[in-house]
């Protein structure tokens, strides 16, 4: 009998305030991390370190890429390759910093498909993809805690 639910998790531990603060990141699988994150970073350049949006543009190409694959899978047009790139844009000019777009570029190697039947599965695979549904719908979000 498959799980009803499958939990993912990772832990960053930060030290310091946002602005001169610093922090890792670490997936609970032992498989990602630690990864450096700190402010700088996040609005600057990378000098080797992540920030969440990275994090999430990688979850999120990954995700595309295995939806991507089942809808051609199942289209019976398997991909021999393909490579998606998510660009998440963070706008620092509007009061609030926020996300501003999300961008995906898929790009395959499907032998037996044309373009109009990549772009059909493209479309589906938007719809599929779990992290871009996440992003589009009113996915519950608990912040529990407590002093140490």
């Amino acid at each position: 009998m498959s799980p009803q639910h499958v939990d993912q998790s990772a832990t960053v531990v930060w030290t310091g305030t946002i602005a001169r603060g610093s922090g890792a990141v670490t997936g609970a699988s032992g498989s990602l991390g630690p990864l450096e994150v700190d402010l700088p970073t996040r609005v600057g350049e990378a000098e080797g370190k992540t920030s969440p949006e990275e994090l999430l543009a990688a979850a999120h190409a990954t995700c595309f890429a295995m939806a991507l694959g089942s809808v051609l899978a199942g289209r019976k047009t398997p991909p021999a390759r393909l490579e998606v790139r998510a660009t998440v844009s963070l706008d620092l000019s509007a009061g609030r910093t926020q996300i501003s777009l999300i961008e995906l570029d898929a790009r395959g190697e499907v032998p037996g498909a044309d373009g109009e039947a990549f772009a059909e599965a493209l479309a589906e695979a938007e719809e599929r993809c779990l992290i871009s549904r996440v992003l589009t719908n009113g996915t519950t979000v608990r912040a529990n805690g407590g002093l140490a």
